[in-house]
């Protein structure tokens, strides 16, 4: 123990560490969170009632974690993946048949992109029936109908990938939805497709928004959500 408490004083101890071991007092484990890289962004104090399962069903943190699995598993599959007619079909294929564990790595992808979708529409559900989008909280609600547009967005521009006759006929139909927008629906629709019909600049357009634009945007919000969350005073 001795040796360890002279360990403990080293200057290459203190540069890395900045809580003293063990811990025994309040204001040690104050210090362990505000050290903490990954658990600063936790409150020192909560109150017993603001854990409970029922309490938010963890909806928020599920919604968080499916995002992290699609992070992973989108970047394994770009590994496979070439953004190009028609290989990004084939690709596809060969992912379900050739690829070891590419058939269990896409559905992995897939169905988390669905559940994702499921917690974050529940999750602003649980919100709105618990009256957290009252002040001084009502920024984050924006911030939280951004990220469930975000997801949406998310899951359209990943319909196109496989580029087979389901996805190719459900963009038709959304880009045409779309383009029904009074004043600037051509114009929306143009952009999102590349040119008038779909075709090997939409499929680069929805990879680039799907893979780059929109997982960063999302990122950044989920960010500034979880931070307002501390700074709004909390969960409610």
């Amino acid at each position: 123990m001795q040796i360890f408490r002279k360990i403990q004083m080293t200057k290459i101890w203190r540069s890395i560490f900045r809580t003293d071991l063990p811990i025994k007092t309040n204001l040690d484990r104050s210090l362990v969170i505000f050290n903490s890289l990954t658990l600063h962004i936790q409150p020192v104090k909560v109150r017993e009632r603001a854990i409970k399962f029922t309490y938010t069903f963890y909806l928020g943190m599920i919604s968080f974690f499916l995002f992290v699995i699609l992070t992973v598993t989108g970047i394994l599959l770009m590994l496979y993946y070439q953004p190009a007619i028609p290989h990004a079909y084939e690709n596809m294929k060969d992912l379900q048949f050739v690829v070891s564990n590419g058939s269990f790595l896409r559905n992995m992808h897939r169905w988390s992109a669905h559940l994702m979708v499921i917690t974050v529409f529940l999750h602003m559900l649980r919100v709105f029936f618990s009256g957290a989008y009252k002040p001084p909280r009502e920024f984050n609600w924006v911030i939280g109908v951004l990220l469930l547009i975000l997801t949406l967005l998310l899951g359209y521009t990943g319909y196109l990938l496989p580029y087979d006759q389901l996805s190719y006929w459900a963009v038709t139909v959304g880009a045409n939805i779309v383009g029904y927008i009074p004043l600037i629906g051509k114009e929306i629709r143009f952009l999102l497709l590349g040119g008038n019909q779909i075709g090997e600049y939409t499929l680069i357009r929805f990879y680039v928004l799907h893979c780059v634009i929109l997982p960063l945007f999302l990122t950044l919000l989920v960010a500034l959500h979880f931070w307002r969350i501390r700074k709004d005073g909390g969960l409610n």
